[in-house]
């Protein structure tokens, strides 16, 4: 199934997004505040994801998607690194199949050619386990960038149009990374940073951005349902003017 790009149709005004998105900062400060390694921030947040997709499922969401690892955090410390990829091969090691038995398809999106095979392998299979799950998509963002991922649409776009000159945004949507997933309703960052970080420049467009300063680890069922009453109070105009939505609302 293909979704129409924000900038070209007008989505359905929803009560509960749809989709969302979010760069799960503030880790490693959240264990350096408590005296302890970064490692232990990053494992607390797996917890946090666990609660996250629970209570997507509960509300009612259809996707999520998770920044977990950017093309940018090669950059970090080499441990720091190795122990993000051992936390990656555990928590699929202990959640694919909880999340088969809940109906929850998992997607791992990004440029996965640099990660260990082991690695690449298990990604693999646990896509191919979850691929006919129907409750819940949560797609997972690996060594993933917003540049990356246009140039690289952009490149089977070429290719797939031999001779072509110009081009539309239909054209290149089938090639995107996450072709098969609606645009974002709702963009979150925790940890206080407010900026996008090159997580999906493009799916962005139209979404609704929400910042808060509450560390990854401790983002909870309680802390997404603040995020969605914000979502919720927005008015979203995609381009038109608010008497024009309040119109179409009446109708």
């Amino acid at each position: 199934m293909m979704f129409k790009s924000s900038t070209t149709a007008i989505p359905e005004a929803l009560r509960v997004p749809r989709h969302i998105a979010i760069i799960m900062d503030g880790n490693g400060r959240w264990a350096t505040k408590r005296l302890l390694p970064r490692v232990a921030g990053h494992v607390k947040g797996v917890e946090a994801v666990r609660g996250v997709v629970e209570a997507c499922v509960e509300r009612g969401v259809e996707y999520l998607t998770l920044f977990a690892f950017s093309s940018e955090n090669w950059r970090r410390p080499a441990e720091e690194v190795s122990l993000l990829m051992r936390l990656f091969v555990t928590a699929l090691e202990r959640e694919v199949a909880k999340m088969h038995a809940n109906n929850i398809r998992l997607k791992v999106v990004g440029d996965l050619s640099r990660f260990d095979p082991k690695l690449q392998e298990m990604i693999v299979a646990a896509e191919r386990r979850t691929a006919n799950n129907t409750r819940l998509t949560v797609s997972v963002c690996a060594n993933y960038g917003g540049r990356w991922d246009i140039m690289q649409a952009t490149s089977k776009m070429v290719a797939a149009n031999p001779g072509v000159s110009e081009f539309t945004e239909e054209m290149l949507a089938p090639h995107l990374a996450m072709a098969y997933a609606p645009e974002p309703d709702l963009f979150i960052r925790t940890g206080g940073e407010e900026r996008i970080s090159n997580f999906l420049l493009w799916q962005l467009a139209y979404s609704e951005l929400y910042f808060t300063r509450t560390f990854w680890p401790d983002f909870s069922k309680a802390a997404l349902d603040e995020a969605i009453v914000s979502f919720q109070q927005r008015e979203r105009r995609f381009g038109q003017t608010g008497d024009q939505v309040a119109h179409q609302a009446k109708a």
